[in-house]
């Protein structure tokens, strides 16, 4: 089932900034979380390994960098938890999706056992699901029983 599938395209306002609020431009969460599904997935597991299921992404490649390679793979990390942000994602849910970055960026910057740790540990994956857990959980609430 797609992200379309799963959620209403119901509107909703994005969380107000530091330009105030964006009530003039409903967001589609059925878009933004295909956005955000498409960027963990290249980050995280765009390539595979022949002849085994394991999977692998630009994540993994940039932590091969020494130095500034986990931090430059911490950035598409940070964009993903603050769309979550502004698609109104509670502060609990918030706490674990930077748990999860700050987990692979630390953990991750350890030369060679990092290197394998950010082969296995998918953070930016774990992060979209927590949303979609969320969005779908807001449309459950939000849709009349039948």
């Amino acid at each position: 089932m797609s992200a379309a599938d799963e959620f209403s395209p119901r509107a909703a306002r994005p969380a107000e900034g530091r330009h105030g609020p964006a009530a003039s431009r409903p967001v589609d969460h059925a878009k933004e979380l295909e956005k955000l599904d498409r960027m963990a997935r290249l980050l995280d597991a765009r390539y595979g390994v022949p002849g085994t299921r394991w999977r692998f992404g630009l994540d993994s490649v940039l932590g091969l960098i020494p130095g500034i390679g986990d931090a430059a793979a911490a950035a598409p990390s940070a964009w993903i938890i603050r769309k979550a942000h502004q698609l109104g994602v509670p502060g609990h849910v918030k706490a674990r999706m930077v748990a999860n970055t700050a987990i692979d960026t630390v953990v991750g910057s350890v030369p060679v056992l990092g290197n394998v740790f950010d082969f296995f540990y998918k953070d930016n994956l774990r992060n979209v699901n927590l949303l979609r857990d969320h969005l779908r959980a807001q449309a459950e609430k939000a849709s009349p029983p039948v």
